[in-house]
């Protein structure tokens, strides 16, 4: 039998290889091994941890690695059972590292002490072309925190992400022991600073946020427009500085277009990096439901994926959809398939056996074809009656048939205020009614998307 300490010595120097160095101290540092079983041809591999926070990071994410590792060092087949163990036990040496096994620090209690969610990480977060600059940015912060970015400041609209990648950049340095950090939204740091000054405790309240090393502030624009709280966030901001730590922001739009956010901050919010973060495009979305997806332990089939990811826009409703999804497979003990997506998007075709899912870049072409006008012309600024006709349809058939909230209506036709995409619904619904030639319109356009899908 060979030598526990020596081999998983030489498991550990080859997982260094294939993890970030974060990772390896965080997880994988203060593990050993603590039997070996032969059981017929097999090695059954006793492998301890410090917490079960650790082993079920170590069985989601690196169980397969660390078999590859002990089957490359032992030449065995082998099989491996996690154990939390929580005595000190004799030293090993990685690369001349001494390890003492098992004493890890639970990282689970400076998780919540800085008030972050477990599933915000960068390894759960997608990346595409709509948030590619934020994400490399994030992670430039994360390695290096006060120096690579101060302020980094991420805005766009809602459910792109940008609390979750903010998060994650408190996530690693956590893991790396660069805290402490602390998260919170514009809205506490505001009440907490008046229930300070009501109860005269705000020195507890400066303590409180300018002793971190990373300040992650949500939805920053709250601030805008309370000159007491902007001026403790100002000298918040440059105590956390001084001391070389790190602020991140979130805001749903620029600096340059928060109202009544005092000069001297949007200078300093702008000192920084500002990087936006623009709506999910198809690859994203369907990207961010398997992830979602495995999150619950359910794999989703790619085509599902693509279908819901066609059909619906924003992330948030994404992720309500595939909760329903799941739930619903889950009641009914059914396998999640392509008729139960279109049973609960209620959009199949009542006469066609074959029915599929009408993406709303399908209904745009179309509609810009049939009218004679192009896709650029229609999500245009143009108001002629050549144009204006067609766009209205265009966005009452998108509310009315494919059921598309307002805001997601004028977001895919050139980012138009939801008001105007209620006219459009209410002008083109009273026409039909009144107009039998425009009603024969539409319904011609329903039918040949029904005929193109």
């Amino acid at each position: 039998m060979q030598d526990l300490e020596k081999t998983w010595n030489s498991v550990l120097s080859g997982m260094k290889l294939v993890v970030s160095e974060a990772t390896f101290k965080a997880y994988i540092k203060n593990t050993g091994l603590l039997a070996i079983v032969e059981a017929g041809e097999r090695w059954v591999c006793e492998v301890g941890c410090g917490s079960g926070y650790t082993r079920t990071v170590l069985e989601q994410r690196f169980l397969g690695q660390i078999v590859l590792e002990l089957e490359r060092v032992t030449g065995k087949k082998c099989e491996v059972v996690l154990r939390v163990e929580e005595q000190r036990r004799k030293g090993v040496e990685v690369q001349g590292e001494s390890l003492p096994l098992f004493k890890e620090k639970d990282m689970s209690e400076d998780i919540k002490k800085a008030r972050l969610k477990r599933e915000f990480t960068f390894d759960n977060y997608a990346v595409s072309g709509s948030n590619q600059m934020a994400h490399a940015a994030a992670v430039a912060v994360a390695r290096k925190l006060g120096l690579a970015y101060n302020p980094l400041f991420i805005y766009g609209g809602v459910g792109v992400g940008k609390t979750h990648l903010m998060q994650a950049i408190g996530r690693a340095a956590v893991e790396r022991g660069d805290g402490p950090v602390l998260f919170c939204s514009g809205e506490e740091f505001t009440n907490d600073l008046v229930m300070g000054i009501r109860n005269k405790s705000t020195d507890q309240v400066r303590a409180k946020y300018r002793k971190v090393r990373a300040l992650l502030i949500d939805d920053v624009q709250f601030i805008a427009g309370k000159a007491s709280v902007q001026e403790e966030f100002f000298h918040t901001f440059n105590a956390i500085g001084g001391e070389g730590g790190q602020v991140v922001m979130t805001s749903d739009k620029p600096p340059t277009e928060i109202a009544k956010l005092e000069e001297r901050l949007r200078s300093r919010f702008g000192a920084g990096l500002i990087v936006d973060v623009g709506p999910a495009d198809f690859e994203l979305r369907t990207a961010i439901l398997l992830i979602k997806a495995k999150q619950r332990l359910v794999e989703l089939p790619m085509d599902v994926a693509q279908a819901v990811a066609a059909h619906i826009e924003g992330v948030r409703e994404l992720e309500g959809f595939l909760v329903r999804l799941l739930t619903e497979a889950e009641t009914k003990n059914e396998a999640v398939s392509m008729e139960m997506v279109e049973r609960l998007l209620k959009i199949t075709q009542p006469d066609s056996g074959s029915a599929r899912i009408i993406t709303p870049t399908e209904v745009i072409n179309l509609v810009a074809q049939y009218y004679g006008v192009g896709v650029q012309q229609i999500k245009g600024e143009r108001r002629t009656k050549t144009v204006v006709w067609p766009r209205q349809v265009l966005m009452y058939i998108l509310r009315n048939d494919l059921k598309l909230p307002f805001e997601e209506v004028g977001r895919l036709i050139g980012g138009r205020d939801h008001t105007t995409v209620m006219h459009a619904d209410g002008k083109v619904g009273q026409i039909m009614k009144d107009d039998p030639m425009v009603y024969n319109q539409v319904v011609e356009i329903k039918k040949k998307l029904l005929r193109n899908s």
